[in-house]
């Protein structure tokens, strides 16, 4: 076998990769339950009349206030299936599609663990996660297996990688290592903390906090691979997920990441995690060394190696490539935004500003100023006022509502101005363009006015 094939098919213990799908489905079901208690149900999916929408996912729409507390009652119950490892193909399938149903109903939701969170439930389709460790197994005990093939468990070392080693790339930019922003804004905020406080006060502390946390985010994995550095790696993971929860509001994903990185963990360790469970457990007359003369997990009769190897080296491409999509647009990242989103880009910038909307008719010659609270929640105006997509997407909804209050040929300019990082105000629209000639961000854009970097 070569190294490639040994990376994929060779049979490993499957201990590592039952345990990360116990643990992924416990983070989960206590993220929903999190979610429902704090009213975010109710806040961010009932309560807006507009929603902002993804490319190509315009006709994702929400199911009002009853459809979508049974869209999480559902994805809490696949939760705590997968954890269980109860009917598991039906409960991640339900999970994957639940969650990333609910992901796309408003574009000013998003989060990068939100996109993690679907990938790694999508992987998880496609590995027999449940083939230990499990209620299924319990159930019929034919499904037991010692071993599984290589890639079931690289993957999501994989996949951990990228998100990690991507988000250290992102942050080798001329703010976050030399002007230390947005750090230099937001620490000192945080002067009044017990302990550690009194450090933010310090004009050198940004600097090594930018500093450090770009050198973790390249470089963690690696030592996470290797046996030697791999416990001091994960007491690294652990200080530096927890001081990131402690200092900023980020909600669950410090904690996924805690837990998803045990799987650079040998088997050895899992399956000390599985035994001490197990006695305390109903897997408690269950244990994995009992069959390990079990036949190896076969693949579908259709799915012969190379077809497999051409998968998984077509989904790593995409993975590896698609983040580096901004390439393919003018203009600079964070200000056009163009390309920023699901490429692991990680609290890299401080950006405010606001936006007025003009509606003039010229053929009734009506003007009027829109006031944005009449149709969106505070979170989604303070989102849509710095990002250009969601400023288009308004502008279009707004031609349609002004359209039935009698204005024939709605023309509509936005004044838009917004500071990045610490830079003086900028107008973001140019304020004399007809928002409703301009059909989709990735066309034309002469309606975007360029970052004066020279403006602090």
């Amino acid at each position: 076998m070569t190294a490639i094939d040994k990376y994929v098919h060779q049979q490993i213990p499957i201990a590592p990769l039952a345990v990360f799908r116990a643990l992924f489905g416990f983070i989960m079901l206590v993220s929903i339950i999190r979610f429902a208690y704090r009213g975010w149900i109710q806040e961010l999916y009932i309560d807006p009349d507009f929603f902002f929408k993804y490319c190509g996912f315009e006709w994702v729409q929400p199911l009002g206030r009853s459809g979508m507390y049974l869209i999480f009652a559902l994805m809490g119950l696949s939760a705590l299936a997968v954890m269980l490892g109860l009917f598991y193909r039906v409960a991640i399938v339900l999970f994957f599609t639940t969650f990333t149903y609910v992901e796309l109903i408003d574009l000013t939701n998003y989060l990068n663990h939100y996109y993690f969170v679907s990938i790694v439930s999508f992987l998880l389709i496609f590995v027999p996660a449940n083939r230990a460790f499990s209620l299924d197994v319990i159930r019929d005990r034919s499904l037991l297996r010692a071993t599984v093939p290589a890639w079931t468990i690289n993957i999501f070392k994989i996949q951990l990688g990228i998100v990690y080693c991507y988000a250290g790339l992102a942050k080798l930019n001329v703010d976050w290592l030399f002007r230390a922003m947005p750090l230099k804004i937001w620490l000192p905020a945080k002067s009044h903390l017990p302990v550690i406080g009194f450090l933010f006060n310090y004009k050198w502390t940004p600097f090594v906090f930018s500093w450090f946390g770009a050198i973790y985010d390249l470089f963690i994995v690696f030592f996470l691979l290797n046996r030697k550095t791999r416990i001091y790696a994960y007491g690294a993971v652990i200080i530096f997920h927890l001081l990131t929860l402690y200092l900023f509001q980020i909600g669950m994903f410090p904690y996924i990441m805690i837990l998803s990185t045990l799987i650079f963990f040998p088997a050895s360790f899992h399956q000390q995690v599985i035994d001490r469970f197990s006695k305390i457990s109903p897997f408690s007359n269950l244990t994995i060394e009992q069959d390990f003369s079990s036949p190896p997990l076969e693949y579908p009769s259709y799915l012969n190696r190379k077809l497999l190897n051409g998968m998984l080296a077509v989904y790593l491409a995409f993975q590896l490539l698609f983040p580096f999509r901004y390439l393919l647009y003018p203009g600079q990242l964070f200000w056009t935004e163009q390309g920023y989103r699901f490429s692991w880009r990680v609290m890299l910038m401080e950006k405010a500003g606001y936006v007025v909307f003009h509606i003039h008719d010229p053929v009734t010659g009506k003007r009027e100023q829109v006031r944005n609270y009449d149709y969106l929640t505070p979170n989604q105006e303070k989102m849509m006022s710095t990002q250009p997509d969601m400023i288009l997407q308004f502008a279009h909804f707004l031609a349609d509502e002004y359209h039935k209050k009698g204005f024939e040929k709605p023309v509509i300019t936005a004044e838009s101005y917004v500071t990045l990082n610490g830079r003086r105000s900028q107008p973001l629209i140019d304020p004399t363009i007809n928002l409703v000639d301009v059909q989709q961000v990735s066309g034309r854009q002469d309606w975007l006015l360029p970052l004066n970097t020279g403006k602090n």
